[in-house]
């Protein structure tokens, strides 16, 4: 049987029959895999684990109207992906620190997506967050920077706003506290509420995800993940600027406002790992340095190794240095073979490729390819079908490991999972004002002692 021979709904009736949300073709999958399948143990912690169904568009329904908080690059992307994963969504409200970056915005919105926002509806400074979810919208992105999207998740959950929060939504131990309460909060209140993982809602992924699940390397003994790529934007101080004022729009190289970069990027392929392995890490030992990042106080490499809740480990590796060898992937190794993400292929034992991701395949069924859309797609579809939905527990759980990750290189000692929940380490200012701040409290860390 060919997939050309289908009709796509029958394609994706068959899908859904053998628990594949996306695709290779059916009958690659099941020549590719179907020798062993019957062999295959599937994984039992697995089992209850969330599948997204990845349409290409969220249903129509309701109109939903739709605030951002945080209008820089992120932001401003996700109001975008967000027009494209559905209809009926009206953009009447937004927020930032800053004039010119909602100015941006509220212009693009305007000129190439036929979304006006009044100018009522624009609001500006630390409490523009309050304003945004007060202004009657149904859902709101929050794409400030990392420190502030707990307080932002916990002010619009009270109010009953569903929310899509961009990674990482947490930076320390305080912040990933108040998360996981706010996300039991959520839930009773049957909120919505999406993360910036987008892996989770990219098909490669997610059907690799339930092969795994099911047994096709067999019960995982370890792994590697990876995020090292050159230098990312810095922004050098202007005349006029405070320090608060520099720091924030400079926030992905601070480390107060980002949780450094094995938190705010690394944290991806950090939470692939336990997402796919169905565990958290009890402990963390490692080291980083920082040897070219220009501005901040932050590393700019890192090498952690988790020790995880069942004995086995995985090695976590992220820089952000000109002119290295670079690698954004996933590795799993299991008793009967393994799984990659650079490739997106499952190979046994013998090292013979017994599945990979066919990418044509997904093109010719699909018109929406792009995670960044699917993940909207899915949040849109559990708000207007009136279902709860958290997948800020999960997200800071994996935050959370990147914290711990990050402290064991500060420090130069092991730091455990118990040790690292319940830390009163809060990177939030005391007084957040555009002014001037105490610039010796931001500092490269150095671990150990000297003699």
């Amino acid at each position: 049987m060919s997939n050309n021979k289908l009709s796509r709904k029958d394609f994706l009736s068959m899908s859904a029959v053998l628990g594949v949300s996306s695709l290779v073709g059916s009958s690659a999958m099941m020549t590719s895999c179907s020798s062993s399948e019957s062999k295959n143990t599937p994984i039992e912690r697995l089992q209850g684990v969330y599948v997204p169904v990845l349409n290409d568009k969220a249903d129509d329904g309701k109109e939903l109207k739709a605030g951002v908080i945080g209008c820089g690059g992120r932001g401003s992307g996700a109001i975008v992906d967000l027009l494209n994963a559905a209809n009926g969504i009206k953009v009447v409200a937004l927020g930032d620190t800053f004039a010119d970056r909602l100015e941006g915005l509220k212009k693009n919105l305007a000129e190439k997506h036929n979304q006006v926002v009044p100018d009522a509806n624009c609001f500006v400074g630390f409490d523009a967050y309050k304003k945004v979810i007060d202004s009657g919208v149904d859902m709101v992105i929050i794409a400030t920077p990392p420190v502030f999207r707990p307080v932002h998740f916990q002010y619009a959950t009270e109010k009953g706003v569903h929310s899509f929060l961009e990674k990482p939504i947490a930076v320390d131990p305080k912040g990933y506290r108040m998360i996981m309460a706010t996300a039991k909060q959520a839930q009773a209140k049957g909120l919505s509420v999406v993360t910036g993982t987008q892996r989770h809602h990219q098909r490669p992924y997610v059907e690799a995800l339930q092969l795994i699940r099911d047994g096709a390397i067999g019960e995982i003994t370890g792994g590697n993940v990876y995020w090292n790529q050159g230098m990312l934007w810095y922004k050098e101080r202007e005349k006029g600027w405070s320090d608060m004022e520099w720091m924030i729009r400079d926030w992905v190289n601070w480390k107060w406002l980002s949780g450094d970069h094995i938190v705010e990027q690394h944290v991806h392929n950090i939470d692939v790992f336990l997402w796919f392995s169905g565990l958290k890490p009890v402990k963390a030992t490692g080291f980083g340095a920082r040897h070219r990042r220009i501005t901040g106080d932050q590393y700019d490499q890192f090498s952690i190794d988790f020790e995880m809740e069942n004995g086995i480990h995985l090695h976590s590796m992220c820089r952000q240095i000109d002119g290295c060898s670079n690698n954004v992937s996933e590795f799993i190794q299991g008793t009967k073979g393994s799984w990659n993400s650079a490739d997106h292929e499952i190979k046994d034992l013998a090292g013979n490729v017994i599945w990979k991701f066919d990418a044509e395949a997904e093109k010719a069924a699909h018109t929406q390819t792009n995670p960044y859309v699917l993940e909207h797609v899915d949040w849109v579809n559990h708000i207007r079908k009136g279902t709860a939905h958290d997948e800020a527990t999960e997200c800071a759980i994996s935050c959370l490991a990147g914290v711990m990750g990050r402290e064991a290189a500060y420090t130069g000692a092991t730091v455990t999972w118990d040790e690292i929940s319940a830390s009163n380490l809060d990177y939030m200012p005391e007084k957040l004002e555009l002014g001037k701040m105490d610039m010796s409290d931001y500092v490269v860390k150095v671990p150990g002692k000297a003699k």
